[in-house]
């Protein structure tokens, strides 16, 4: 008989505006599953970042079915898990945590949840030459993807430079020499100039960190911006790149086609992605709930 009922969480610090849990059981809902997604703050326990080896065994000794895993700790999860797929592995980043048999085993729906979104948003976009702002998890994911997509040669920057090359250099050892470059963020206003488009990939815009992650001035027409962030919707760098004629992704798409991604490992149910992505901007506030 198929299970219909389903225990999952999502683990990482000021996780309380996320709309993982409502997009979850919106699906769940409409699939006549009992979904239970619960919170687990690293800020409202108190807990440090590195605390996420403990959570993830207690939440397997609990009962879970699986664990999304969000900012700070993506890459701090790796060593506490008894697997990664080739992906997650190649990435050196999980966000999402199944527990199969009493393992748990780390995937990451990020990289797919950008390639899915971006395919989607920007289909036409050009690629020959990259900027992505931001060497962390959801960095790492969306190089990843946009290597994946056929990207000619990403140039990484980040506020710490020995992280920025670090993350050019796994980049060239997974997609062949040259693919990847890095550069101090002195050097931003020469690489957009020389790029078709750049991806945001810091917390910058968030409720929480508000403002734009480099100068407006930097921003043209012709530039494709792709925005990471989805609380809110329309960050400054969303509404200031479309101001000033650029192409723009915002960073709902990602949200929904990595939750999709998700719920379908938690369940191996398909989940209704269009459903999910119409679900978004009424989570998000920003159309009126269907009467």
């Amino acid at each position: 008989m198929a299970k219909d009922s389903y225990l999952v969480g999502l683990i990482g610090s000021g996780i309380g505006p996320s709309l993982s849990p409502a997009l979850h059981q919106r699906e769940a809902d409409r699939q006549g599953l009992r979904y239970l997604y619960r919170l687990i703050d690293l800020d409202a326990l108190g807990a440090a970042p590195e605390k996420v080896g403990d959570l993830v065994r207690a939440a397997r000794d609990l009962g879970f079915d699986g664990l999304n895993i969000t900012h700070p700790c993506k890459q701090l999860v790796l060593g506490h898990l008894d697997g990664l797929t080739p992906g997650a592995e190649a990435l050196g980043a999980v966000n999402t945590v199944v527990f199969d048999g009493g393992r748990a085993v780390g995937h990451n729906t990020d990289v797919t949840g950008f390639a899915a979104s971006f395919a989607r948003g920007l289909p036409d976009a050009p690629l020959e030459r990259v900027a992505l702002v931001g060497a962390g998890g959801a960095g790492a994911a969306v190089a990843h993807a946009l290597l994946t997509l056929g990207a000619g040669q990403i140039t990484v920057v980040d506020a710490l430079p020995e992280r920025a090359a670090a993350l050019a250099g796994s980049l060239n050892r997974h997609f062949g020499a040259g693919r990847a470059d890095h550069a101090a963020p002195d050097r931003l206003p020469g690489v957009l100039a020389g790029a078709d488009g750049v991806a945001h990939a810091t917390p910058t815009g968030m409720a929480a960190h508000p403002g734009l992650p480099f100068p407006a001035g930097l921003l043209r027409p012709g530039l494709w911006v792709a925005e990471v962030v989805y609380r809110p919707l329309q960050t400054e760098l969303v509404r200031t790149a479309r101001a000033a004629g650029c192409a723009v992704l915002d960073g709902g798409g990602m949200a929904v086609f990595q939750a999709a991604d998700a719920f379908r490992l938690f369940t191996g149910r398909e989940p209704g992605t269009a459903r999910m992505l119409a679900d978004l901007p009424v989570l998000a506030g920003t159309v009126p709930a269907p009467r």
